[in-house]
């Protein structure tokens, strides 16, 4: 072990009660003293600088965001946890955030800190901070540990805090485990029964944004018996920006085909906007040729804790019943084109199993003129696997030519022929 911070280990460890296989079992404050102090300091810091007793802390659930400036998807989580943290407070739940920063300098460190309405550990405590993220085996960031105020066991430390404000809310709080089984129950309850109407409509509204010249709007319920997806984007969303073209022409294919088979099921897209603003809203749903629910509707963020979307963009389908089909359409989009649609397990394995097919044809082996070194063709279970195809920079899976010296990996359609022999046949 590094010498540095060896003192703190042992005070650490003093704290905890250790097995025989080292894993620790208990905090033995409920008052967070001998974790967020250090024996020369009993304070955190306020976002003005200001000292506040670790003591005050007693009989409040306790959240350690581990965070840092540089690093946008913090910056983003900040926002969501500040909405969700002056909510709590402003209902008089006692749920208090610390900050544990990973910053590069004091100066960030403050920046950062400003922003936010919780404390902080001061940024030269660096023993502190090293030893909290030891103890909490903190791999990456952000972060968010959730002590409960006399909770000695291990199993009542929670550390999945991020993932549970994005899905839940304020409605998490206490954040012991049975609230989270009980909105478990509720959630799947919901996802059983959701509909078209549920998922889309609201007391004082029952239709959807269209690009109808007179009216604009499109009854929710003329939706039903359709396959649709929900996209969840922003124009501020690079990687929305850049699918949304692909997107839109595979859903003119998808239309054009559907339109020449009489009976059958159609397809419609909903946007699902996280715009910031009415006018980035109406230019960028100005280049989407289908629906929208209206900027600003609180059915926005509903739909979005509903199916857990934490990062855009992401497509939603949904079957004609009402019932989801995959999270997962963007990459299905990315991966099969229009041959995706109607996006349902049946469909998918049909699909695989052409692609097996097709590459018993493929050469066993390629120079691709992309590449200086000769390529491999592999499968799912040869090394292949879901990959970024380093030609057209887009999602693949199943089989692909892969070079085994330094991981470059490309779509077999991708391969541009460099001269030179192919073996045939994997």
């Amino acid at each position: 072990m590094n010498s540095e911070g060896a003192d703190r280990d042992d005070e650490t460890t003093s704290r905890v009660e250790v097995t025989s296989n080292g894993h620790a079992e208990k905090v033995s404050s409920s008052r967070f003293t001998s974790l967020l102090a250090s024996k020369d300091r009993d304070y955190l810091l306020s976002p003005t600088g200001s000292q506040v007793t670790v003591s005050d802390l007693e009989g409040h659930v306790v959240g350690l965001y581990f965070s840092a400036n540089w690093y946008s998807p913090c910056r983003n989580f900040n926002c969501v946890l500040s909405e969700a943290y002056e909510q709590l407070k402003t209902n008089q739940s006692k749920f208090e955030v610390v900050f544990v920063s990973a910053d590069e300098d004091l100066s960030a460190f403050n920046s950062y800190h400003s922003s936010m309405p919780w404390l902080a550990i001061p940024f030269s405590d660096l023993e502190s901070k090293k030893a909290l993220s030891r103890r909490f085996d903190v791999e990456g960031i952000p972060c968010l540990v959730i002590l409960q105020p006399d909770g000695n066991k291990e199993e009542e430390i929670l550390r999945n805090g991020v993932e549970l404000i994005h899905r839940y809310g304020v409605e998490a709080f206490p954040f012991t485990r049975e609230r989270l089984e009980e909105l478990e129950r509720e959630e799947k309850e919901k996802h059983e029964n959701q509909t078209f109407t549920s998922l889309l409509s609201s007391h004082d509204r029952d239709f959807l944004l269209g690009h109808h010249p007179v009216t604009g709007q499109v009854p929710v319920a003329s939706l039903v018996g359709k396959t649709l997806g929900l996209f969840f984007s922003a124009q501020w969303c690079l990687p929305g920006m850049k699918f949304t073209p692909k997107l839109v022409s595979i859903y003119q294919k998808i239309k054009h085909e559907i339109s020449e088979r009489p009976g059958a099921e159609d397809f419609e897209i909903v946007y699902v906007s996280s715009d910031r603003d009415r006018a980035s809203f109406d230019s960028y749903f100005a280049l989407m040729p289908w629906l929208a629910l209206p900027f600003g509707d609180p059915k926005i963020r509903t739909l979005a804790r509903h199916f857990d979307v934490q990062d855009i963009p992401c497509l939603v389908v949904l079957g004609p019943d009402g019932k989801t089909v995959t999270k997962h359409g963007r990459s299905l989009i990315n991966l099969y084109q229009e041959q995706a649609y109607p996006f349902t397990e049946a469909r998918l394995e049909s699909l695989h199993r052409q692609m097996d097919e097709e590459a018993k044809g493929l050469p066993r082996s390629e120079l691709h003129a992309g590449h200086h070194h000769e390529l491999t063709l592999v499968s799912d279970s040869t090394g292949g696997g879901p990959f970024i195809c380093c030609d057209c920079d887009e999602q693949g899976a199943g089989w692909a030519y892969l070079c085994v010296d330094c991981g470059y990996e490309v779509h077999p359609k991708c391969v541009r022929a460099a001269g030179g022999d192919s073996t045939v046949g994997p």
